[in-house]
């Protein structure tokens, strides 16, 4: 049996179901180390508000938290990752409180594997990205392994110095199983939502969902949406964040716009089906994946993806349902939006299952066999 040690910041949904399979594998030892205490994460800037998942994000798995931003955290986490003594320890991100402390404490004496999204999406100044490069080049001399979540990824790991045989994809994925199970009773929990708002059967509609901030482009997408001059179309806004209250008195009282506030994740596979299309319109800086366009997927939505998206071109080749535009070109969207609207009835579309946590297990076991 393999000990496996993976420092993370804290619980998230994202990465509790693949804990759980780890933990449940025969030949994993599992422990996992949080480096920032409930405390420290409970509040979210972005949502502006306490988010509470209402599905379990720190079950089924051994962990325990640390304070890493205090020398005194640092140090019970170093002697706590000592204490598990374990064969490897897999890293998510290196720019959190603790965590390249923690690979260059532990790098020469075990194996730092590594998770992170980063991309090169993101237009820099010349100077700027190449005081980045040099930087980021020295950081990741910590680590003897990444495992990449897709193209733009892996480009940028390249550009950071490292080499193929450092490298392996394992995508990112959500818990495919929780979007795609009860789908008739979801589907029908859909159209009694929408009757409520006032969509009738044959209505179009669009889905934006996430944090209502600038990157994330809410109000460009309302635009897009608007710019098609449907009346018999309407757009769902689901989530809260710092633009909430703009976007609410400007568009509120137009017809067919709909603001659903948060939503936590027990309801979303029921908001995805609710509409024709779920759109991902962010320009950056910071989209690094976009874990929405699986969860679309997975419930059986089609998608517009950004191009500034880190998952926009792996997306993109994975289904014809994916269609990828500028975050710059309103029309652009506006035109994909009619294409969906007047093309097969939703009905008959049938979705690929997207990418799934199998794939980071079976990398895992790989590495853990190659060395």
């Amino acid at each position: 049996m393999r000990r496996l040690a993976i420092l993370s910041t804290h619980p998230i949904q994202y990465n509790a179901p693949l804990f759980r399979m780890l933990n449940e594998d025969q030949g994993v030892e599992l422990q996992v180390f949080f480096s920032k205490t409930w405390n420290q994460v409970k509040f979210d800037p972005d949502f502006q508000r306490e988010v509470v998942w209402d599905i379990p994000v720190s079950e089924g798995y051994p962990h325990a938290t640390y304070d890493a931003s205090s020398k005194a955290g640092k140090t019970s986490l170093v002697a706590a990752i000592r204490d598990f003594n374990p064969d490897t320890l897999l890293v998510y991100g290196w720019n959190f409180p603790g965590h390249l402390a923690m690979m260059r404490h532990f790098h020469g004496s075990i194996p730092i594997w590594f998770r992170g999204d980063s991309h090169l999406l993101d237009p820099l100044p010349l100077w700027k990205k190449a005081l980045r490069r040099l930087w980021l080049t020295w950081v990741y001399r910590h680590i003897d392994f990444a495992f990449t979540v897709g193209s733009a990824n892996e480009a940028y790991f390249e550009w950071c110095g490292l080499k193929p045989h450092q490298m392996a994809r394992a995508p990112h994925a959500v818990d495919n199983d929780f979007f795609e199970k009860e789908d008739n009773s979801r589907r029908e929990e859909a159209r009694r939502w929408r009757s409520e708002l006032g969509i009738e059967p044959t209505d179009h509609a669009v889905l934006f969902a996430g944090k209502l901030e600038p990157k994330k482009q809410p109000g460009f997408l309302l635009q897009a949406w608007h710019d098609l001059g449907d009346s018999k179309s309407h757009i769902l806004i689901v989530g809260s964040g710092p633009e909430e209250q703009d976007l609410q008195r400007k568009w509120a009282d137009v017809p067919g716009v709909h603001f659903l506030g948060f939503q936590n994740q027990q309801k979303m596979p029921t908001v995805y089906r609710m509409v024709d299309v779920f759109c991902l319109p962010s320009t950056g800086p910071g989209e690094t994946w976009g874990l929405a366009i699986n969860e679309a997927l997975a419930s059986g939505t089609p998608c517009i993806v950004s191009d500034r998206a880190g998952c926009a071109q792996d997306m993109g080749q994975l289904s014809q349902h994916v269609h990828v535009a500028s975050p710059k070109d309103r029309h652009q969207w506006t035109q994909i939006l009619s294409g969906i609207f007047n093309g097969a009835p939703r009905a008959s579309i049938e979705i690929p299952r997207p990418f799934s946590h199998d794939a980071m297990m079976a990398q895992i076991h790989r590495q853990f066999n190659h060395e």
